[in-house]
């Protein structure tokens, strides 16, 4: 399925080579106009945070550019694409599919678009809980996505979450998180990585 599936999502396409355009081309051809425009968003803000807090300002932007690429793939079908390539499939991930969609990212940013930057995709593949022992990229991008969310209007908990980041970046990781935790049994699930990369950074603070 993981080739066939491939070939299909890039099949009519014409991709050169050149970022953020092909992430453009495809997300527009496979109906997903919203994802490019938040992809654009995340881009810039992870560009933002790499030149406040040290980071590869390149390595964010790609990061950001290719973040949410996995969005074509309809959530019915996360779970056998992400096995048909080899990935474990979380319990929680089964549960809700949605959570799969960073690690996908991750595998397409190589295979489709020739990401072979190894903190680019670890950056992509856990944008959304992040992960323990998050490395400087991983975070910056998890907070940028936060920043820079997909919903409409005020992404939720902002004014908090700028706050902590006048702090730290692990503070405004760690803000976001704890809302995360506290919201318990109201979430669907919650991601492994989000509570181990919750008590990580409870216990670096």
């Amino acid at each position: 399925m993981g080739t066939a599936m491939l070939q299909i999502l890039t099949h009519g396409l014409s991709l050169g080579g050149s970022l953020p355009g092909d992430m453009l081309t495809f997300l527009h051809h496979h109906g997903c106009p919203q994802t490019a425009a938040h992809c654009l968003r995340v881009a810039a803000q992870a560009r933002q945070l790499a030149a406040r807090f040290g980071g590869a300002q390149a390595q964010a932007e790609l990061a950001g550019w290719l973040h949410d690429i996995s969005a074509v793939i309809p959530n019915a079908e996360r779970a056998a694409f992400a096995r048909s390539l080899g990935l474990e499939v979380l319990p929680e991930e089964d549960a809700y599919p949605m959570l799969l969609h960073q690690r996908l990212s991750a595998e397409m940013a190589a295979l489709i678009f020739g990401v072979s930057d190894p903190p680019v995709l670890s950056a992509i593949a856990c944008h959304t809980t992040l992960r323990p022992a998050a490395s400087l990229l991983d975070k910056i991008l998890f907070v940028a996505d936060k920043i820079a969310w997909d919903g409409t209007g005020e992404a939720p908990g902002l004014e908090m979450l700028q706050a902590a980041l006048d702090v730290s970046l692990d503070e405004a990781a760690l803000c976001y998180l704890e809302r995360l935790v506290q919201r318990g049994a109201a979430l669907p699930v919650l991601h492994p990585w989000a509570a181990q990369a919750h008590a990580d950074l409870l216990a670096r603070r």
